[in-house]
């Protein structure tokens, strides 16, 4: 089973955030909106061109938002060739002397304002007409919404809250001013239940990469959460649990196996493919491309050996900490270890190996490297190189939201609400897949959110989810200390180009110790 490649389309003027892009947008007109959205067929390419932003977004170049959002984790080392590699990503990584300017943050700040830009089109123009499909296509234009600005208050706490775009090219019109995190989640909480209303359950939808009815009720779960709203998260997460299109994969390693995409236990997921066979002459490198360029990114370096195992080089980043592998350990034998990590003594068992000293008889330290490799997102030959250079045409999907995650969430919500029974129902569910014993049906209060926070620290290693669960939960400092994390770590930098070129905005208005 393989995926729809996204077309991309251009509406009339979808402004950007304060961005370069801002100053060097062409002249409006490219089409006019007011006629465009007169078609069914037309307003649902315009969706589409939502997930094509989204699969730009996730994986561009050293600006994936996916690995971004990974990078502060204790599971992860940002890795690569040295410590100045790919500065911009380090900085992230080891929380000192993160840059206004980093441009990866940049990035991602700005392709997450540009997938709203083009929401708030669909929703502007498609409001006011008659078409036929205009409460589904408004409901899932609304979740696109929802969906960047829960990740833009996630990562950057107060911000823009751009619901209508500017209709002239001025900074003037672009002018505004910072919202704040409630009213964020006041308006991404009435996006999602106008999403909800409008969105089909997953049986009809024909296309495999679209949102349904049950990822926006996940979404809205998360949301509330994340508030500790938790008696009415549950009423948007148990529908989902008990929904028979959902369940876990069957194995842990059927979650990550390109076979398993957009599987059973997937609710959101962004799709990659290898058929345009890109190779180093015509690879869109900084552009959009159809393939997952991060999954060679983040293989491990020519040090290692890895053909008996069946995995492919890459250029070493996201390497597991000594943090998440001592925690995989502890774990023992289990099914969701193997299939997230292997030690370097299990590589060289399997006939694999690792450089210690080069040619010369040097001592080699491999960078970010802590003795293990990841097998979450691995470079598998097999998921690869239909045509062109390997390197260039992975086709792994990212997993952003899935089964298993509704039911972490539901069992936060059970333990913080005294019901502790049904919480660890949930997290059993999950233990019971990765091949561990129940926990301790008499556990309560504390003692299960612990073994929770334990179990998603596995679960979701290497998934862009720990270090802002830490955050949330006020365990960051106790957690990282010694890793150089501070208090003002726990949200991003507005990028400098937001401040420069949004006039409603100061320095005043940039995020704590920046």
């Amino acid at each position: 089973m393989k995926k729809l490649i996204y077309s991309t389309i251009v509406i009339l003027l979808i402004s950007v955030s304060c961005s370069k892009d801002f100053v060097e947008i062409p002249p409006v007109g490219v089409l006019d909106a007011a006629t465009f959205f007169n078609s069914e067929d037309n307003a649902e390419q315009a969706l589409v061109g939502l997930y094509d932003l989204m699969q730009y977004n996730y994986a561009k170049d050293w600006s994936s938002a996916y690995f971004v959002k990974m990078l502060p984790g204790d599971d992860v080392n940002c890795g690569g060739g040295s410590a100045t590699d790919q500065v911009p990503l380090v900085e992230i990584s080891d929380y000192t002397n993160l840059s206004v300017s980093n441009p990866a943050v940049t990035s991602v700040w700005n392709l997450h304002y540009r997938t709203i830009a083009l929401a708030n089109t669909i929703i502007e123009n498609v409001e006011t007409s008659e078409l036929s499909n205009k409460a589904f296509v408004l409901a899932e234009a609304k979740f696109m919404r929802a969906w960047c600005y829960f990740e833009l208050t996630t990562m950057w706490g107060d911000v823009p809250l751009r619901l209508v775009n500017p209709s002239q090219l001025s900074s003037e019109a672009f002018a505004i001013p910072k919202s704040s995190r409630a009213d964020v989640y006041i308006q991404v909480e009435a996006d999602l239940k106008e999403a909800i209303a409008g969105l089909p359950a997953r049986a009809g939808i024909a296309q495999n990469f679209r949102v349904s009815k049950a990822t926006a009720q996940s979404l809205m779960g998360k949301v509330l959460v994340f508030q500790g709203k938790h008696s009415e998260a549950l009423t948007y997460l148990e529908p989902v649990i008990t929904n028979p299109n959902y369940d876990l994969a069957t194995t842990s390693a059927d979650v990550w196996s390109v076979d398993g995409e957009f599987g059973v236990e997937s609710l959101f997921e962004i799709g990659y493919i290898s058929t345009n066979g890109y190779d180093w002459g015509n690879v869109a490198w900084g552009g959009r491309m159809e393939s997952n360029l991060h999954v060679q990114l983040m293989g491990p370096r020519g040090e290692f050996d890895m053909e008996p195992v069946g995995l492919l080089n890459g250029w070493g980043f996201n390497y597991p900490s000594a943090k998440s592998i001592a925690a995989f350990e502890a774990s023992g034998e289990n099914a969701r270890r193997t299939a997230t990590i292997m030690t370097e003594q299990e590589l060289v068992d399997a006939g694999g190996s690792v450089k210690s000293t080069d040619d010369d008889g040097n001592p080699i330290a491999i960078y970010g490297y802590d003795g293990a490799i990841r097998i979450k997102y691995a470079t598998r030959a097999s998921d690869t190189s239909e045509g062109g250079v390997r390197e260039l045409n992975y086709s792994v999907n990212w997993r952003l939201l899935r089964y298993a995650e509704v039911l972490f969430l539901a069992a936060e919500a059970y333990n913080e609400t005294g019901a502790d029974d049904k919480a660890i129902i949930e997290l059993n569910k999950v233990r019971k897949r990765a091949g561990l014993a129940d926990l301790d049906a008499n556990l309560t209060g504390t003692d299960v959110f612990d073994a929770l926070m334990v179990d998603k620290f596995l679960e979701f290693a290497h998934e862009g989810q720990r270090f802002w669960d830490l955050v949330r939960w006020g365990k960051a400092s106790s957690e990282l200390v010694g890793t150089g994390y501070t208090s003002k770590n726990d949200l991003f930098p507005i990028p400098i180009t937001e401040l420069d070129l949004n006039a409603a905005l100061t320095q005043a208005d940039q995020n704590p110790g920046y």
